[in-house]
């Protein structure tokens, strides 16, 4: 059976180890990607494959992201380094996954599995906000009360409280307080996800966090968009990208 098959994995030699595997099975994955950002141009670009081998934790963010720009009409077997606690939440939501390093025979199951439900195939309906949430133990959360930033030659503590937003600029991320400064952290805004309080902050877009304590006024924007006055930073438009509004709104209630 001719199966367009395509592999999204951000270490090459694991999906160059993976592609020869499907191979052996007779599937041929030519096409390989490795971050949220070339996986949602490629979509936008390309007609959707018959299925894909998603790798959860890509290099600029998690997998879930591309769900939530582009909308897939493809089956998908997830691949994860997670623990089997994580993994409840795929049981739970009948997604298929393997868990890595891949095995060949659980490989096969899998892509069997997927061919016998070929008749119905549907096109991903879960809500992947919900899955995202179950791959962290609510449990024992504890989330940054402080960052330390480096000014000069000292380190400076900042509350989180006195922060109002996150940013991220020239591949840099910054952090904006109350008092209107900027300061360079070391770290991503994917990997900050899961610091952040989150009844407190919210992902606008790819480039802000924005804390709730710190909007002063919404206004709508072009292309149904929103656009957040903060209390005190003005550097840049701030604005909610079109497919976060609904949740924005309901984060704010």
């Amino acid at each position: 059976m001719g199966m367009n098959t395509i592999i999204i994995e951000d270490e090459k030699p694991s999906a160059r180890r993976l592609q020869r595997m499907l191979s052996s099975l007779g599937i041929e994955a030519n096409t390989m990607l490795h971050s949220v950002e070339e996986s949602i141009i490629w979509f936008q670009n390309n007609a959707h494959p018959d299925l894909i081998f998603l790798d959860i934790q890509l290099s600029d963010g998690l997998s879930f992201e591309i769900f939530e720009a582009i909308d897939i009409k493809s089956a998908v077997i997830f691949t994860t380094a997670y623990d089997e606690y994580a993994l409840q939440a795929f049981k739970l939501n009948s997604i298929d996954y393997l868990l890595k390093p891949i095995d060949d025979d659980e490989l096969a199951k899998a892509i069997k599995k997927y061919q016998e439900r070929l008749p119905q195939k549907q096109a991903v309906t879960l809500d992947f906000n919900d899955i995202k949430k179950l791959l962290v133990n609510p449990i024992d959360r504890d989330y940054k009360k402080r960052f330390s930033v480096k000014v000069g030659q000292h380190l400076k503590l900042i509350n989180i409280e006195d922060i109002e937003c996150f940013y991220s600029e020239n591949k840099g991320t910054y952090l904006y307080t109350n008092e209107g400064r900027s300061y360079l952290l070391d770290t991503t805004l994917e990997l900050l996800e899961n610091d952040l309080e989150p009844q407190t902050f919210f992902r606008i877009s790819r480039k802000f966090f924005v804390n709730i304590n710190a909007i002063k006024d919404m206004v709508s924007y072009t292309n149904s968009r929103l656009q957040i006055k903060l209390n005190t930073y003005n550097d840049d438009e701030v604005i909610v990208a079109r497919e976060r509004v609904k949740d924005f709104k309901a984060w704010l209630e």
